[in-house]
C-alpha cells in the first residue's frame, strides 16, 4: 500500500492580489521543471495543510498550492463579498498564467473535487488529468443529507451539538439558521455557530472519529472561515446555474483521463455522488475504498492517490 512522500517545504512561495478585495496566498514545492500539478483544498474555506504537498513525487511533480479566497493564509480573512465559485476559477488561471504552465493536472477533492470539476468543464483545454476524492456535486440532496436529516441518524451524538445550537422553532431550516447566524454583527454568534457546525463536519470525516480534527475545528480563526463560507456557497447553490450543473456539462471533459477515488462509508459526501458521476463519465476510473470515510488521510484513500498521481507521472515519462 502506497504511502505519502516524504514532508516538504516550498521552494517559493506569495500573496496575489485577484481582485480589490482579495489577495491570496500561494506555494510551489518539488521540481520547478517538473509536471504541473494544481492542489485544491476542500471546504470552501478549509484551507492549506503541509501534508497537502506530500501526494506528489516531489522530483517529478512542480506542485502549486493556494488558500482560496478567505481562507488559510489568504486575506481578508472569511471574507464573503466577491468570493463565488468563478472568482476561485478565474484565481486558478491567473495562476497558471502566472507561473506560465501551458497545462496542468488538477487534485481536488470534496469540494475541490466540486471546483476541480467546475474549472475543468471551463477550461478543458488546460487540464492533462484529474484525480478527485471524496466526489460533491453541491447538489440540495447532499446539502440536505448532511445538514438537515441523514448523516444526523448514523451520528445522533455528534449531532447533538450541532442542532442544539438553533433554538427548535428554527431548525425546519437548519442551514438558513445558521447562515443568520454565521453573518451576525455579533461576533461570540458567529464563532459559537462556525465552531458547532466545523466540529460536526470534522466530527463525521472519517470512519472512526478523530478528536484532534474535532479540536482542529474549535480554533476560531479556522472554524469562522469553513463555516462562513461553506454556508454563503450553499445558500447560493455554489453559484451555479442549475442544480446539476456539473453533471449536466460533463461531456465537456469525458476526453480527460480521470481518477475518482471514494469512501464507501463517506457520510459528509456519500458514495452515491461518486458513482453518479462514474455513471455519466464511464470512461472516469473509480476506485471505491472498502475501509474508508471522507478524508484524505485516510489509509487507503490515501494510497490510491498516490498511485493515481504515480500513474500520471509514470504515463508522462513513458
Amino acid at each position: 500500500m502506497k504511502e505519502l512522500y516524504p514532508e516538504i517545504e516550498p521552494f517559493e512561495s506569495g500573496m496575489l492580489e485577484v481582485s480589490d478585495i482579495h489577495t491570496i496566498y500561494w506555494e510551489r514545492c518539488g521540481n520547478p521543471e517538473g509536471i504541473p500539478v494544481v492542489f485544491l483544498h476542500g471546504g470552501p474555506g478549509g484551507g492549506l495543510i503541509p501534508m497537502y504537498r506530500q501526494f506528489f513525487d516531489p522530483e517529478a511533480y512542480q506542485i502549486i498550492l493556494f488558500d482560496q479566497r478567505g481562507s488559510g493564509k489568504s486575506i481578508p480573512h472569511a471574507e464573503l463579498e466577491g468570493n463565488t465559485t468563478w472568482d476561485l476559477i478565474k484565481d486558478i488561471e491567473t495562476l497558471r498564467e502566472k507561473f506560465g504552465v501551458e497545462k496542468w493536472y488538477v487534485f481536488g477533492g470534496s469540494w475541490g473535487s466540486t471546483l476541480s470539476l467546475a474549472y475543468a468543464e471551463t477550461h478543458p483545454d488546460r487540464v492533462r488529468g484529474l484525480v478527485l476524492r471524496g466526489i460533491f456535486l453541491t447538489r440540495p440532496k447532499e446539502l440536505k443529507w448532511f445538514y438537515q436529516y441523514g448523516a444526523s441518524e448514523i451520528y445522533p451524538d455528534f449531532w447533538q451539538r450541532y442542532r442544539d445550537e438553533i433554538p427548535e422553532d428554527e431548525r425546519g431550516d437548519m442551514m438558513t439558521a445558521y447562515y443568520k447566524r454565521l453573518i451576525s454583527d455579533d461576533e461570540q454568534t458567529r464563532i459559537s455557530a462556525a465552531r458547532a457546525w466545523s466540529v460536526w463536519e470534522g466530527s463525521t470525516s472519517k470512519l472512526f472519529p478523530d478528536e484532534d480534527l474535532m479540536n482542529h475545528w474549535e480554533d476560531p480563526m479556522e472554524a469562522l472561515a469553513l463555516a462562513r463560507i461553506e454556508c454563503h456557497y450553499f445558500m447560493n447553490n455554489s453559484f451555479f446555474p442549475t442544480e446539476n450543473y456539473l453533471i449536466e456539462n460533463i461531456d465537456k471533459i469525458r476526453h480527460i483521463p480521470t481518477v475518482i477515488v471514494q469512501g464507501r462509508y463517506d457520510v459528509v459526501c456519500p458514495a452515491v455522488s461518486a458513482w453518479e458521476l462514474h455513471t455519466a463519465f464511464p470512461e472516469s476510473e473509480l476506485h471505491i475504498i472498502a475501509d474508508a470515510g471522507h478524508s484524505i488521510s485516510e489509509k487507503g484513500i490515501t494510497a490510491a492517490l498516490v498511485d493515481a498521481t504515480d500513474r500520471f507521472r509514470d504515463k508522462e515519462n513513458s
